[in-house]
């Protein structure tokens, strides 16, 4: 341990547990800057279901960060998976416009939301995303999960018809991707960022109690639909 205690950053020791090297200032600077996008979202699902869950027993602090942690989904926060997915689909194919376009025509036909575009709250951008992009693009990354990524904005774009944001998400798929982190375990990324967020809702919460507050709110909203 002594060549890791005192020696590595945790964001350093992370991409070490993952990749099994020591990562470069640049990688660091990255998967740190992926940490810092991913830890607070404000009062959504995961961090509701926190706060319930710690008011309704206190003692488990970390009952109440799992109960968050099970929202890390396909919809909220996890969704750099299928992302990153796409990307992998375009960088390995022998005309990858013709596949941006395949696969934004896909999932328009589905009448399914594509992972890393779209947000109901940053219209008509993201502010998060050209942060990010900008970022790994300054580092000197190889680039080519960001240049599937715009490829694949402009086909979305065309197959919805309408601009659709590249969501933080979008951004963070292609940054990992970059960065060499296994499209297999980028929610997992998400996870550790988060759990420490809960926390913080947690001592919010200690502080400034809202979890009673909610409740209240949904059973005088919430129309009692019983025979």
């Amino acid at each position: 341990m002594d060549d890791l205690i005192g020696k590595l950053t945790f964001t350093e020791m992370m991409y070490f547990q993952l990749l099994g090297e020591r990562p470069t200032p640049a990688q660091t600077k990255i998967l740190d800057a992926v940490l810092v996008t991913l830890m607070e979202h404000g009062l959504t699902p995961s961090a509701i279901a926190t706060r319930l869950i710690y008011d309704s027993c206190p003692e488990a602090v970390q009952a109440a960060v799992a109960a968050g942690l099970l929202g890390v989904g396909s919809t909220f926060i996890g969704t750099m998976e299928g992302c990153a997915a796409n990307l992998e689909e375009i960088i390995s194919s022998e005309n990858q416009s013709n596949t941006a376009k395949s696969i934004a025509q896909r999932f328009r036909a589905a009448k399914r939301p594509i992972p890393g575009f779209g947000h109901p709250h940053h219209r008509p951008d993201d502010p998060r995303s050209p942060r990010l992009l900008a970022l790994a693009q300054e580092a000197g990354v190889p680039g080519r999960h960001i240049r599937a990524l715009r490829l694949l904005a402009a086909e979305v774009d065309a197959a919805w018809g309408r601009h659709l944001t590249i969501n933080a998400t979008g951004a963070i798929a292609a940054l990992l991707g970059e960065i060499g982190v296994p499209r297999e375990v980028a929610r997992g990324v998400a996870v550790v960022s988060r759990a420490a967020g809960l926390v913080g809702h947690i001592r919010e919460e200690q502080l400034e109690p809202s979890a009673r507050h909610m409740w209240e709110v949904v059973v005088a909203a919430v129309p009692y639909a019983g025979k």
